[in-house]
């Protein structure tokens, strides 16, 4: 049983189209939604609410997808450096995730076993966009966090961070620029993630697409 919040958008619904190619039961979650359940991932009532009703109808949940947050080409370029963006973009992001993961982990704890899948982006890895870059590395910072408060117990947090998602990804990487991506390819690594088979991965942040090319992180 798995939950992808952000299941309407573009990475969210491909990631529920290749879970359920998967076998697996999938709840999508967003603001607005004609099928699954309606969730505010900026709202501690309606996380907790939208958890405990997937925990009603289907008695058990394996596995959350955070994938809700808005596109960063929403934000106001012109604005990078405003902190009233910055806040809000943390908000919508970093503290959804962790928002949502903190509803989902007691119960994951308690069962043994556990998948939570946060997508960040490659703009953690980059300076040059403050809000870009603080909403993303955050994310990625607490995934870590919590992988490791959760060590050994049978859950595993990890995140993907892909460059710039489109159906038509432009196959040359620029220097200093992450590789583009399609919306399938990045839910194909966050399906792995959330399936049983990545069970020696946790604490991990994936890029999808070439990783910031002439850049080195050890």
């Amino acid at each position: 049983m798995v939950l992808v919040v952000g299941g309407t958008g573009l990475i969210g619904s491909a990631t529920v189209e290749r879970l359920r190619a998967e076998g697996a039961t999938v709840v999508p979650a967003s603001r607005h939604v004609s099928e699954g359940i309606v969730m505010d991932a900026r709202d501690d009532a309606s996380v907790h609410g939208g958890v405990a009703r997937v925990l009603a109808e289907h008695g058990r949940l394996d596995a959350v997808v955070v994938a809700a947050a808005p596109s960063a080409r929403t934000l106001d370029p012109e604005r990078n450096s405003d902190p009233a963006q910055v806040r809000d973009a943390f908000d919508a992001k970093a503290l959804a995730f962790l928002r949502v993961a903190g509803a989902v982990l007691p119960g994951m704890r308690a069962a043994g076993f556990g998948r939570i899948v946060g997508v960040s982006g490659q703009n953690a890895f980059s300076t040059g966009n403050i809000t870009g870059s603080v909403r993303n590395a955050a994310l990625v910072i607490i995934a870590k966090n919590l992988a490791d408060e959760v060590a050994g117990s049978g859950v595993t947090v990890n995140t993907v961070n892909p460059g710039i998602v489109t159906p038509a990804p432009d196959p040359q990487v620029a220097i200093g620029k992450s590789g583009q991506s399609t919306p399938f390819e990045v839910a194909d690594v966050i399906t792995f993630l959330a399936s049983p088979r990545s069970s020696g991965v946790s604490g991990e942040a994936i890029a999808v697409g070439h990783r910031m090319r002439g850049f080195s992180g050890l």
